[in-house]
């Protein structure tokens, strides 16, 4: 990552920090090419007089090349004129240049030119082209791994980032750029579906020969015999039906991953070099995690925490209902537990055409409401002001509010600001680790291969791994280790919503230092690890952390020799290490581990509520308390904090509680959140 030691924006510890000045990033898309100028006062005052701080920004390459290498920023085009605009009114700005942008343009953002070269597609696994089968047109899929889409992208850069240059923080408003946007292989994500041009493929070999460090070491990883690294290709098909070739296959999901990072990586480096060198910089992936939420693997191809590496912060985008709050509290949860700055690139406001279930306004709250409890520090609406392919946004083009919608966005604003969410820390002390090495394998075990569709299908398919589509082999273990894993990591995850220990998910590409914010680390081990986290794991304990894992000690390393350094430390009678080796007792132990480590426990008369408690970082005596109903019947809660309690104020309302002791008692309506804002006695 860049050298940040002059920099006046620092990024950490779910903090986003402006000139020694913690700010939360609350705001939300704003399409000034597709609204008239004469407009954009008026629009940008109905922002602010709903609370927002910030306006996020998509600068479409699509939209102002008219010719290579020629661009156009006249008229409704201007956006140096519109980032003033912003700037005069005190609003930050959060600028998204692309290449790619999406935006529900046909083009996704991409002049025409650049769909038309067939040396920038990316290629299946047959050596065809890989096809986003987007609405209203499909397109190619990019190759992110060639060097002349690189050089062209540089075209782009160097006009719009001249721009944006001027109205870098101190200078101006400008705080934070989007590296790219949801980098997802276009959406094509399945195994093999991506990418396996040349240049992937010579990215692929150089990737190996830095993780094993020579080419002897590969050839004895992968159990293969080549005289140069050039004859090594990768799978295209899964037909693995033994241990030992498991390397292989995971190395290419693993390569995949990095194919996405280096490539923000090489971009960022590149907006960094034309004057972006001192605000944060991001990139957005899109949600990996289905309506399921905490079943099955959902970590690959997206790497939230090596990503971060090469830049300041990461989010998912959330586009979610009501009834799929699993499905939020997953996505909120697993950002909280791994990026430095818990954000969400987008979040849904309004809808666009083609959406088959869309929301409505109280869906929307609902949402805002799950996204904060789960400790959610920023977001921007996607969209605020509607637009072409974009219907039922709190602001009309013209510039008028609708009043609903403004009401409740309003709302959600100014309990952020009230109940100080900017100085909450969530009181969590598990956390839940998704095993990537078994992710990979269920990832690369996919036997189906559906068209990219992002977009929500009749059938239900996708190109996302499930049961229904991975093979069932069990390449010579006694169980099939890429069914076994979301068994056991749902197992875990039902253990900790029952009782009533608060956690967050993370996954094993997390910095293990990172650990030590947390009394206790669970996760799904199962034949084989990785040697380097099973001595991760062993330190943690050794430290005075408690290990939950199972339901076997493995007896090997992820190259499938032998390696028992998590067995023999259990064998040794290590203390703080729990074994879970039957679903039956899975309960149990992670009871009795969160016992040993004193976690705290909430209480709730009801199974079926969720409850999270943020404490204050500068007031030891305030909480603030969600309690969530997320099924379709009305429940009488009683929910018990832990901390005697003085007095409580439900911020969305404004009515005050009467708490008794540690207890709140209040209704609940269907799909309801109350906050609470608690001091303690």
């Amino acid at each position: 990552m860049t050298n940040t030691t002059r920099r006046q924006i620092a990024v950490g510890d779910g903090r986003f920090v402006v000139g020694g000045e913690r700010r939360n990033l609350y705001g939300g898309a704003v399409h000034y090419w597709r609204l008239d100028r004469d407009k954009w006062s008026s629009i940008l005052d109905s922002v602010k007089s709903m609370g927002f701080n910030m306006i996020s920004i998509y600068m479409p390459w699509e939209i102002h090349e008219v010719a290579k290498g020629e661009f156009d920023f006249s008229g409704n085009k201007d956006i140096d004129a519109f980032m003033t605009l912003c700037e005069e009114k005190g609003l930050a700005i959060v600028a998204r240049p692309g290449p790619q942008i999406n935006s529900e343009l046909t083009w996704f953002g991409y002049p025409k030119r650049i769909l038309e070269n067939e040396r920038l597609h990316a290629r299946n696994a047959k050596g065809g082209r890989t096809v986003l089968t987007q609405v209203p047109k499909p397109i190619p899929a990019l190759n992110y791994a060639a060097d002349e889409f690189f050089e062209e992208t540089a075209l782009w850069y160097d006009a719009i980032c001249a721009i944006l240059a001027k109205h870098t923080y101190p200078n101006g408003g400008l705080v934070a750029a989007q590296v790219d946007n949801e980098m997802a292989y276009f959406f094509c994500i399945n195994a093999y579906a991506a990418d396996f041009s040349e240049a992937s493929l010579q990215n692929y070999r150089t990737f190996l020969l830095g993780k094993y460090g020579s080419l002897e070491a590969v050839k004895a990883a992968h159990r293969i015999d080549v005289a140069s690294l050039e004859e090594i290709d990768p799978p295209r098909r899964f037909s693995a039906d033994a241990a030992e070739q498991v390397p292989q296959y995971a190395d290419w999901i693993e390569y995949r991953e990095t194919y996405l990072i280096d490539s923000m990586e090489r971009l960022a480096s590149m907006m960094r070099e034309r004057g972006l060198d001192q605000i944060a910089l991001f990139h957005n992936y899109p949600h990996p995690l289905g309506p399921g939420g905490a079943a099955s693997g959902f970590t690959t191809p997206f790497n939230i925490a090596k990503l971060e590496e090469k830049l300041d912060f990461v989010g998912f985008d959330i586009y979610s209902r009501k009834e799929l709050y699993g499905h939020v509290k997953t996505v909120g949860s697993y950002v909280v537990g791994t990026s430095r700055y818990p954000y969400i690139p987008e979040f849904i406001a309004g809808v666009w055409p083609w959406y088959l279930h869309p929301g409505e306004l109280y869906d929307e709250e609902f949402v805002t409401k799950a996204a904060l409890a789960q400790g959610i520090k920023g977001f921007s609406r996607y969209m605020l002001v509607e637009r072409d392919r974009w219907l039922d946004s709190p602001v009309r083009r013209d510039g008028r509010v609708r009043e609903d919608h403004a009401a409740m966005f309003g709302a959600a604003n100014r309990m952020q600001v009230a109940g100080r969410f900017a100085d909450l820390h969530r009181d969590s002390s598990v956390l839940l680790l998704a095993n990537r090495e078994y992710d990979r394998l269920e990832a690369a075990s996919v036997l189906v291969s559906f068209p990219g569709d992002f977009l929500e299908t009749p059938s239900g398919f996708s190109e996302y791994a499930n049961p229904l589509t991975i093979s069932e082999d069990t390449l010579g273990f006694e169980k099939a280790p890429q069914l076994e894993k979301s068994e056991w990591f749902t197992r875990f995850h039902g253990s900790l919503v029952s009782s009533g220990h608060d956690f967050v998910l993370s996954d094993t590409a997390l910095d293990p230092q990172r650990w030590g914010d947390f009394k206790v680390v669970v996760l799904t081990t199962l034949d084989y690890l990785d040697a380097d986290l099973q001595r991760a794991l062993v330190a943690y304990a050794a430290a005075g952390g408690t290990v939950v894992v199972g339901p076997r000690a493995p007896r090997l390393d992820s190259i499938m020799r032998p390696c028992t350094i998590l067995a023999d430390a259990i064998a040794a009678g290590a203390e703080r290490i729990h074994l879970a080796s039957t679903t039956e007792d899975a309960s149990a132990i992670v009871m009795r581990a969160c016992a040993q480590a004193g976690v705290a426990t909430i209480g709730k008369n009801d199974q079926r509520l969720d409850v999270i408690v943020h404490s204050d970082r500068e007031d030891a005596t305030r909480k603030v308390v969600f309690v969530v109903n997320p099924t379709a019947e009305a429940i009488e809660a009683r929910v018990s904090v832990g901390a005697e309690l003085a007095s409580a104020t439900e911020l969305w309302s404004g009515e005050a509680a009467s708490p008794v002791g540690d207890v709140i008692a209040c209704s609940m309506k269907p799909y309801s959140i109350h906050v609470y804002e608690c001091q303690t006695a």
